[in-house]
């Protein structure tokens, strides 16, 4: 789908000759469309919805809190700072998203290092400690934003920021499937563990679960995931708070299934809100505006009309 109309026949032909070289296909320009401009975004989105939807629901799991998403750690803000760095320093798109990974890790480590201590640190500690690293780096991306030329660098950044796949290209997906796929597959494994985490630290450890490693395990394989995602498509919010409530109200709260149904949940919305942001007008809209936009309205109707059951559920 998309202004550029492509038949859906032609689409499945398209396809079918990408597997089979002696079956016809439509015309080239259509063949470019859909191999070389929707297939890769198509696939860009599925990963950084589906990342951001699993490490929602793994985080709001292990602060045992229905209204955590994967900003609260503040990897995006160190992600968002790397990313607009390049685009200031016009380092290019490799630097951009080096730049972004390397940013968002580093606010891993400060958030580590901000909460090390002896016995290890408590849940509030951690929240607190991921407020604070957040706000420190959208401090200096503003400072950024700031000294940007407002002609040139600025409107990138903006747009960047902003949340977009308009760049999406094969190598971005090879870039971005690594350390999703490599924090999502973490997570998995660790599923059941997730859910004797959400019943507490004392109910944990008399399961036999170290509730600090698991935590601390949790947030390493949420922060690579987290910061692949935003290194290929910018902040896109919204949809690691909102889709696993969706996925938890469809499926229940047993993590074992609620996971990867967030996973495949959030890679479909994703890969829903982008086509309605390059087809509903000329010039794109921005992934990130229309994530916020549609997002807020539907968590908040989710919990007028759920409140009782959506985090338990009863």
């Amino acid at each position: 789908m998309g202004r550029y109309g492509v038949p859906p026949g032609h689409v499945v032909d398209i396809l079918i000759g990408r597997l089979l070289p002696g079956h016809h296909v439509a015309d080239q320009t259509q063949q470019n469309v859909v191999l070389l401009v929707r297939l890769p975004r198509v696939l860009l989105a599925i990963l950084v919805g589906g990342g951001l939807a699993i490490t929602g629901a793994a985080l709001q799991a292990t602060f045992r809190n229905p209204l955590v998403s994967p900003e609260i750690i503040g990897v995006s803000s160190g992600a968002s700072f790397g990313g607009a760095l390049a685009l200031l320093l016009g380092l290019g798109w490799a630097a951009l998203v080096t730049g972004a990974f390397l940013f968002g890790l580093g606010a891993l480590c400060i958030l580590f290092l901000l909460t090390l201590g002896r016995g290890g640190a408590p849940m509030l500690m951690v929240v607190l400690g991921g407020v604070v690293t957040g706000s420190f780096f959208s401090a200096l991306v503003a400072l950024v934003t700031y000294l940007a030329d407002p002609y040139t660098t600025l409107p990138a950044i903006v747009f960047w920021l902003l949340g977009s796949l308009s760049a999406a290209s094969y190598t971005q997906v090879l870039v971005a499937v690594g350390p999703i796929m490599a924090g999502a597959v973490v997570l998995v494994l660790l599923r059941w563990r997730v859910n004797v985490l959400s019943l507490g630290d004392d109910d944990a450890k008399a399961l036999g679960v170290h509730p600090a490693r698991l935590r601390w395990a949790v947030l390493v394989a949420s922060a690579l995931v987290v910061a692949g995602a935003v290194a290929v498509s910018g902040v896109v919010t919204w949809v690691g708070l909102v889709i696993p409530h969706l996925a938890r109200m469809w499926v229940g709260p047993d993590h074992r299934t609620l996971l990867p149904v967030s996973f495949l949940l959030g890679g479909a919305y994703v890969v829903l809100i982008d086509t309605l942001a390059r087809s509903m007008t000329a010039s794109e809209i921005p992934l990130g505006v229309l994530t916020a936009m549609i997002g807020a309205p539907v968590f908040f109707a989710l919990l007028r009309r759920n409140r009782d059951r959506i985090w338990d559920g009863a």
